[in-house]
């Protein structure tokens, strides 16, 4: 396992956004030890206002020490506005090989689970089987855009193996607990050619999809028939969702007329 070597406090913590994962959200750990190089936006933006300053600082996650505190200070607060709080935007909740992070954010989970306040949650990494304590309110996602592990390790380099992060999800569908998986971003196929239907028969347990572009990379914007592409993928999804019942949500932009 590995260890966490930085700490940060933070003033505040839960606040509102306007993605459709939840309409509150927090992000307790600063970083992502998983590296993705598609590129991250969440790493962009930190980077652009000088919150860390390279790639490896990136990579090198930061705990906020004082997240229990925080939400002993906010949930009471929050407590009648949040629908859904999501773990989380700019970070990942369950880093994979990083038992602290995970056990900080089950901590968070249970915490924000005893104001009655269900929490939604998004990982590249492995969920862990202790989530069945809490909440069945509780909706589980990973992000899944390939099936290829020499994918994964060239575009989310530190991330779990696709297998690893099905087979948890799974488990907790099994256990009752309602399941989705983020298809975004998906690559064009001059990044890798592959078959977006085989991605979505290999979780057809899940009860929603969402499906969104690649943005924020030279590579999509120099496949010139991009926009085709997204479209006809969108459709894709569309079409294997109504065959099979399940809900599904386009990401805007993704599809274009």
């Amino acid at each position: 396992m590995k260890k966490v070597k930085k700490f940060i406090m933070r003033r505040s913590l839960i606040y509102k956004t306007k993605v459709e994962y939840g309409d509150y959200t927090m992000n307790h750990i600063q970083g992502c030890s998983h590296g993705c190089k598609y590129p991250c936006y969440a790493y962009l933006l930190k980077k652009r206002f000088g919150v860390i300053k390279s790639y490896e600082e990136w990579c090198e996650p930061a705990i906020v020490e004082n997240t229990l505190e925080l939400l002993d200070k906010e949930l009471p607060r929050f407590k009648e506005k949040i629908q859904m709080l999501h773990l989380c935007f700019t970070t990942d909740p369950f880093m994979y090989g990083y038992d602290e992070i995970s056990d900080l954010s089950i901590a968070a989970i249970k915490k924000c689970n005893s104001y009655e306040i269900p929490c939604s949650v998004l990982t590249k990494g492995v969920l862990p089987k202790e989530l069945i304590y809490c909440s069945n309110k509780n909706e589980y996602g990973i992000t899944l855009v390939s099936l290829s592990e020499s994918f994964r390790n060239l575009m989310e380099p530190n991330s779990a193996p696709y297998k690893e992060r099905i087979n948890a999800l799974k488990y907790l569908h099994n256990q009752g607990f309602k399941t989705w998986i983020s298809i975004e971003p998906y690559p064009t196929p001059n990044i890798i050619i592959q078959d977006i239907n085989e991605i979505l028969n290999e979780v057809k347990f899940v009860d929603k999809i969402i499906f969104g572009k690649m943005n924020y990379s030279s590579r999509v914007t120099e496949y010139k028939s991009n926009n085709e592409f997204y479209n006809e993928m969108s459709l894709k999804v569309i079409e294997w969702c109504n065959k099979n019942n399940k809900s599904y949500h386009i990401k805007n932009g993704t599809f274009t007329l």
